[in-house]
């Protein structure tokens, strides 16, 4: 995939500690430009025919395409749950000084 190919990362972890840590390391190994750490949120969801309510902190990460895998990688090695959320929207358009920062940041 181009470089110029943009991607935003949505998933959630169970805590901001969590978080802040798979942040801090996809941003030191250069594969996200970006990691926004949101308040916590309650999700509500179907696992295993039962109905489950916790508090989750979603977490959006800006990258290029090229790096996706090894974000999700990075994200599954780190996470406790058996399936976790990992959805990558393209990012179609955006301020052209923006996309170039995280061309200019991430390694890829």
């Amino acid at each position: 995939m181009a470089k110029d190919q943009y991607l935003l990362i949505l998933t959630t972890f169970p805590d901001a500690e969590a978080a802040r840590q798979i942040g801090t390391l996809l941003i030191e190994l250069q594969i996200a430009a970006c990691v926004n750490l949101l308040p916590p949120s309650q999700s509500i969801y179907r696992w295993k025919g039962a109905i489950e309510n916790k508090t989750e902190v979603p977490v959006f990460i800006k990258t290029t395409a090229n790096n996706y895998l090894e974000i999700e990688t990075r994200i599954r090695e780190s996470h406790p749950d058996e399936v976790p959320e990992i959805i990558a929207i393209p990012i179609e358009r955006g301020s052209s000084d923006y996309l170039a920062w995280i061309s200019d940041v991430t390694f890829d």
